[in-house]
């Protein structure tokens, strides 16, 4: 059986935004907000203050691929894939098989949020 992998898309307290992937979401989460010393080095120096979108998918094939689509995004494009899942079609459709990828209700994670 393949374990689910996450893309996600965490809001800093400078207001970028830093986009991941991981198969253990709480674990990831945790290692971000408590700048524990597996998190990202780009979270490790802009603290992350709020997880803003999570997809999920079936392999780190698919995972690693809207990541890496997401990172090329603009800010602004990014913004728009956040507030409306609808957008990763509009944005990614060319690039991407929207289908592949299932956004997750964010309510359902657990993780801390200790920010500064």
């Amino acid at each position: 059986m393949e374990k689910s992998y996450y893309i996600y898309m965490l809001r800093c307290i400078n207001e970028s935004i830093y986009t991941g992937i991981t198969n253990d979401i709480e674990r990831r989460m945790i290692e971000h907000f408590s700048k524990d010393k597996k998190c990202a080095k780009y979270t490790a120096s802009h603290t992350a203050k709020n997880l803003e979108a999570l997809w999920k998918t079936e392999n780190r094939q698919l995972a690693s691929k809207l990541e890496f689509h997401i990172k090329t995004l603009t800010r602004t494009q990014k913004e728009k894939l956040i507030e409306n899942n609808e957008n990763l079609k509009k944005l990614l459709g060319s690039k991407i098989e929207a289908e592949m990828y299932e956004r997750c209700a964010l309510k359902d994670i657990n993780y801390t949020k200790e920010v500064c």
